[in-house]
């Protein structure tokens, strides 16, 4: 647990993630102050986590702690650090949780507060499970990084990476549970229809989730040989379908991210 104040500029989704691993951590920062300009959101926020401050309408309260996050999404970026530029303290870092906008450009918007960091942050973070890339301003001393991954510690890996390589992981890690969901969570569903019960299903598909990935990854068979395993493929027929809608949306959107 940091003793450092902590404030989030946006009280969605994100801030959620964080506040949920933090808490089933037990490492929930000693004072966390979160402005939103929803106060229904607000609301929700108090009501799940009773020890958050919140600040409707007033992002100045948020911008003013030790480490502030920007949980806002890319479109409003620009408008959310022209109304905390002048609120943030000398000493403070700042952390943007969207893609997009490059340290320079914050740096810009902000006017030219440079100790700044970027994450892209995973929904598993909400179990301690996320992978939470980072990067780091020049301006961040080894104490100031400290700080950042003593707070992303608890929610997950959070390793060190080149911010050109940020885009991409919003892709691969920040979306990619997204591509994923829905198929298991129908395949949960089509095997209660089996006989199965949900004590059954949750452990042979937490086990076939894992093992997939680790056999792809790490068996040192070639992704041809891995798929060979499984001799009967119910689905595969639309396997080219699927596939083509990986490597036709994904690299359009990607290039709408990059800066």
């Amino acid at each position: 647990m940091t003793n450092k104040s902590i404030g989030f500029i946006g009280g969605g989704r994100v801030t959620r993630i964080f506040l949920e691993g933090w808490q089933r951590a037990n490492a929930m920062p000693g004072r966390i102050v979160v402005s939103d300009c929803n106060g229904e959101t607000l609301t929700q926020l108090k009501t799940r986590f009773l020890q958050v401050e919140t600040a409707p309408g007033n992002s100045a309260a948020a911008a003013a702690q030790d480490i502030v996050f920007l949980a806002v999404h890319p479109p409003v970026m620009a408008q959310a650090l022209a109304g905390i530029k002048d609120d943030v303290k000398p000493g403070a870092i700042v952390v943007s949780l969207a893609p997009k906008f490059t340290v320079a450009k914050l740096t810009e918007l902000l006017g030219g507060f440079s100790r700044l960091a970027r994450v892209i942050p995973n929904a598993p973070s909400v179990m301690n499970l996320g992978f939470n890339p980072v990067a780091f301003s020049p301006a961040l001393s080894a104490a100031d990084k400290v700080e950042i991954a003593v707070l992303l510690k608890p929610l997950g890996d959070s390793p060190e990476v080149a911010e050109s390589k940020l885009e991409g992981y919003a892709l691969l890690s920040g979306m990619g549970a997204t591509y994923l969901w829905f198929q298991l969570q129908t395949l949960r569903e089509v095997a209660t229809g089996f006989g199965l019960s949900d004590a059954d299903i949750t452990p042979a598909l937490k086990r076939t989730v894992c093992g997939a990935t680790r056999t792809l990854l790490e068996s040192g068979l070639t992704p041809a040989e891995v798929m060979d395993l499984i001799p009967v493929k119910p689905l595969a027929e639309m396997e080219a379908q699927v596939s083509e809608l990986y490597r036709t949306r994904l690299p359009a959107l990607y290039q709408k991210l990059k800066p």
